[in-house]
Formats: C-alpha cells, sequence, structure tokens
C-alpha cells in the first residue's frame, strides 16, 4: 500500500496573513516523517464562494464548479492538518466554508490543527475539531497551540518557530498522530471498499 497523503490545508487567505509562517514549519516537519507523503493546500488558490448549495454534497451534487474540483482535491487525501487563525473566539469563514463544501471526501481521516492568535487558537480549534467530528474524521489529541507571546515574537522577527523547542514537541507530536491514524484508516478504508466489491460482485 501506498503511503498516506497529508494535506496541510492554509486556512487563512488575507493578504497580511501569518498562516505562511506556520504552514512551512509544519510541512518542514512532517516531510522529514518518512511514513507519509505531504501536499501543502492554500485556500487561496481555491475560490469558493459562500456555501449556496441546494443541500450539502452529501445529500446533493454540488453544482458550482470550483466546489466540484476542491472535493476531488480533498478526496485525494488521506489526513489533514489544519493551520486554524481565531477570529473572534472561532475559525476563519474561509476555512470553516472550505469544510462545509466537502462531505463524504473528509470521512474516515484523521485531522490535526496548528493554531494561532489568542489562547493560541485554542478556541478556533475547538470549533474545528466538532466540525470534523460531525465529517467523521478523526480529530488526533495532539496539536500545536502557538499562544500570543511566541505569535508576536515571531510575527516581529524576534525568533523563529523552529526556535521555540515546546512548539517543535507539540508539533513532532502532531505529526506521528496524524501519520499513525492515516496509515490505519487507510488500510480500513482499502479494507471496508474490498468488503463492498465483494458484496456487489
Amino acid at each position: 500500500m501506498s503511503k498516506p497523503k497529508i494535506a496541510i490545508v492554509v486556512g487563512s487567505t488575507r493578504a497580511a496573513r501569518f498562516a505562511d509562517v506556520p504552514t512551512q514549519w509544519i510541512a518542514k516537519i512532517a516531510r522529514s516523517h518518512a511514513d507519509i507523503d505531504v501536499e501543502i493546500v492554500d485556500l487561496r488558490d481555491w475560490p469558493l464562494p459562500f456555501f449556496d448549495e441546494v443541500a450539502s454534497s452529501a445529500w446533493a451534487p454540488s453544482q458550482n464548479e470550483v466546489a466540484q474540483r476542491w472535493q476531488k482535491k480533498v478526496a485525494e487525501f488521506d489526513g489533514f492538518i489544519f493551520t486554524a487563525a481565531e477570529y473572534n473566539h472561532g475559525p476563519t469563514a474561509v476555512l470553516k466554508n472550505a469544510i462545509d463544501y466537502a462531505a463524504n471526501e473528509w470521512n474516515k481521516k484523521p485531522a490535526g490543527f496548528v493554531g494561532y492568535g489568542s489562547v493560541g487558537g485554542s478556541r478556533a480549534v475547538e470549533h474545528l475539531r466538532l466540525a470534523a467530528v460531525e465529517l467523521q474524521m478523526a480529530p488526533v489529541k495532539s496539536a500545536v497551540h502557538i499562544a500570543w507571546g511566541d505569535f508576536l515574537a515571531v510575527r516581529q522577527g524576534e525568533k523563529k518557530l523552529e526556535d521555540l523547542e515546546h512548539l517543535n514537541q507539540s508539533a513532532t507530536a502532531l505529526v506521528n498522530d496524524v501519520a499513525w491514524w492515516a496509515k490505519v484508516l487507510k488500510a480500513a478504508r482499502a479494507a471496508d471498499a474490498i468488503a463492498s466489491e465483494a458484496q456487489a460482485a
């Protein structure tokens, strides 16, 4: 079986976003993991409208062409790490919208989070964990929370994320968890597919 493919989803599209910094940092750590392949998925490249379909794609095919391509892209991956900025105690609208524009493509795959902003993005991450559970994902316990002091130090150029050992430890634990669950769930989905084919034969 091929190695699980993990998407690092950039959860902000603002011109002045901080997201590129944690994205490149977690991607470097993830790419050092021998058991997974990693791809950065930038929501700037997916100009989804605000959700305006007749129903979730779990129940009715999406009509929007970008949404259809987005669902195919999500389906390529075996697990996800989301960068999660916190706006007003929640995740960015663009990230929640992108999550809502797919359905079955997220099922039975692990989700991990790199939060930043007020209280390390913890409230945004909690919101996203709830959405992940509803989508039958497996949100992993380990997470990265870039607290406000660390955020400012990096933003102002005083430090780099890789200089902060407590964050490196959290990132390694996060990647290890996502990689483990991605491998297990990829095998389980493959077994389910074989069983379904046998029943249909």
